[in-house]
């Protein structure tokens, strides 16, 4: 009895291994091949914010990887998009891959049919494998789970302050800005407009409501500026030592530096939100160069790529085998707290316009 239990245990691990190979030798030819004919059509075309981290180590690392030229186009998600749309009603398709934010893909590229289902196209069993992830699977934004593909999850920062002119006891809740001795101190980037300054003052609005609205942003004379680099170096100087909008990437590096740059990431009164930042990953549709954009999405998703874009915007990814030993601990999400969601495709689609609709208007008329 014994030998015949043997035998068949030794027969199921080889079929077990046989069934193994096979899987193995299935996608390991499919990816072979999409990589063959991904370097015959010459390139990948990318469409992207102005980042550092991608023309510095993303182009360079993918090209080197697999030696397939990457045409980046950087700029606005929105403009770009409106400029995309406009050579598509002229028959022009240009575009292989979008690494938009969450407002273009789920407002505009989305329902606008510009993108195609991205989920048939992961090969790679390290992007598949659901263990990979934090959420056990790889994580679509979109209610159809196959078009908007998440890499990041991480706690905004709430605000940075230059430590030199404001200390971190000053700033204990979001109330705390309104002292007037903050009056004209204070920096943000467009809080009428799309992007983080818009995004920013929609969440304070959803917090707090619309009297702190108008008393942070027209009773302390906020100085408004839509240049990023502006007004990090202005927090730098200490010539607006409280940023709402900085970016974590920017502040970083005056950081290292010197400057004694602090981001605050919970207020006492006020919940914090994870946002999806810096980008979701989509594919368009119609892509002049479909086999590259298929070799780029899966490398874009991998543990490699994931943890160069974490480490260079010093946000949380979710990925679970990346590392994020140097991330600071604020950013990472913590087990058992609910966070304000950013992601969530209803209140993109439709309650943060209407916030942000409320939050113009009341800039307007205050």
């Amino acid at each position: 009895m014994a030998t015949l239990r043997n035998i068949a245990a030794l027969l199921l691990l080889l079929a077990f291994t046989s069934g193994a190979q096979a899987q193995f030798a299935d996608w390991q030819k499919t990816w072979d091949e999409t990589v063959a004919a991904a370097k015959k059509e010459g390139k990948v075309v990318v469409v992207g914010s102005p980042d550092p981290v991608m023309r510095n180590e993303i182009i360079p690392k993918f090209t080197a990887r697999y030696g397939i030229p990457l045409e980046f186009i950087a700029g606005s998600s929105s403009q770009l998009a409106g400029r995309i749309q406009t050579e598509r009603s002229s028959g022009i398709y240009a575009v292989d891959v979008f690494m938009s934010g969450a407002d273009t893909t789920i407002n505009v590229l989305h329902p606008q049919k510009m993108i195609d289902p991205l989920k048939p196209l992961l090969i790679l069993p390290e992007v598949t494998d659901g263990a990979k992830w934090k959420r056990g699977k790889p994580w679509f934004v979109d209610k159809e789970g196959q078009y908007i593909l998440q890499l990041f999850s991480s706690v905004d920062t709430l605000i940075f302050i230059n430590a030199d002119h404001v200390k971190p006891e000053e700033m204990r809740s979001a109330k705390d800005l309104l002292n007037p001795k903050w009056m004209g101190k204070i920096v943000t980037d467009d809080p009428t407009a799309s992007g983080s300054g818009g995004g920013t003052a929609v969440h304070f609005y959803t917090q707090l409501g619309p009297e702190f609205i108008k008393k942070l942003y027209v009773g302390q004379k906020p100085v408004i500026s839509r240049d990023r680099r502006q007004i990090t170096d202005w927090l730098a100087r200490g010539v607006y030592p409280i940023c709402l909008t900085c970016r974590p990437d920017d502040v970083e590096m005056l950081q290292k530096e010197g400057y004694k740059l602090v981001g605050l990431y919970e207020f006492s009164d006020m919940l914090n939100r994870v946002k999806l930042s810096p980008f979701v990953l989509t594919v368009a549709n119609k892509a002049p160069h479909p086999n590259a954009a298929r070799v780029f999405i899966n490398w874009m998703a991998s543990k490699e790529a994931v943890e160069t874009y974490s480490r260079g915007n010093g946000v949380a990814s979710l990925r679970a085998d990346a590392d994020e030993s140097f991330l600071n601990p604020g950013t990472i999400p913590r087990l058992g707290v609910t966070y304000p969601d950013g992601t969530d495709p209803d209140w993109v689609a439709s309650g943060r316009v209407e916030a942000a609709n409320k939050v113009r208007e009341l800039l307007k008329n205050p």
